[in-house]
């Protein structure tokens, strides 16, 4: 697979685009393009470009794009991930995971039993951050849409304000009597709820139970949190999605 970077902003047939700071660094001291590579960019929005570069100078490189093309890497099922935040780089790792297999939003949330507390200013570096791994690993995997991350939020606000019901709802529990394999295909969308390093408490099992979601398990093992989550999106791509 060819270089593939993500550009932001509108992207037209025929351009050509100057880039500085970070993204010409990494093109011309990490990757050292010379005039004439091709590369693949895209914005997020769906459709990418072949690229080829142009000129290279200290501090910019310029392209010059070919046409659009549909790369036809997202999943017809629309998952969307709400992820009790734990510390460390493990939410990095599903962050980027997720990415990888396909999720289209992630909610990070904040949980009575979890160890991360974020103020509001903390929560949108976080959330600008995880972006920013989401925006990579689109780069690595081939994707052409970029996820949803959004701020930061607790729990108990995200039931209060949640997206209209999707087609299934899940939240995984250890030990629950439904496992996740055995759920009815939902049309197109699906809500899972996977909790951090302590789980989720007893109230918020119980407002996840108000709230319909449906509680199921992965098998007799329990899962690290960031493992559970791979695990997840992995089976659900597997069944409904486009590792089938």
């Amino acid at each position: 697979m060819s270089t593939r970077l993500f550009v932001s902003g509108t992207l037209i047939n025929g351009a050509e685009l100057e880039l500085d700071g970070d993204r010409a660094r990494y093109l011309g001291k990490v990757l050292r393009v010379r005039v004439a590579d091709r590369l693949t960019v895209f914005n997020g929005e769906g459709p990418e470009w072949p690229a080829t570069v142009t000129r290279i100078s200290k501090s910019a490189v310029g392209l010059k794009l070919g046409e659009s093309f549909e790369a036809g890497t997202e999943s017809p099922l629309k998952i969307h991930l709400v992820q009790g935040i734990s510390r460390g780089d493990r939410m990095d790792l599903v962050v980027q995971k997720a990415t990888e297999l396909g999720v289209k939003r992630i909610t990070p949330v904040l949980t009575e039993y979890g160890v991360v507390k974020l103020d509001a200013d903390r929560a949108e570096k976080r959330r600008a951050h995880w972006q920013k791994i989401a925006n990579g690993a689109c780069e690595q995997s081939g994707r052409t849409r970029l996820p949803l991350i959004d701020t930061p939020i607790s729990m108990k606000n995200w039931f209060g304000s949640k997206p209209v019901k999707v087609d299934a709802e899940l939240i995984l529990v250890p030990g629950a009597a439904t496992s996740l394999t055995s759920i009815s295909a939902p049309a197109t969308k699906v809500c899972v709820l996977i909790g951090p390093e302590g789980g989720f408490s007893v109230a918020e099992y119980g407002d996840a139970e108000v709230s319909g979601f449906t509680a199921v398990s992965l098998g007799p093992r329990v899962l690290r949190t960031e493992s559970a989550a791979i695990a997840t999106l992995a089976v659900l791509q597997s069944l409904w999605g486009d590792l089938r």
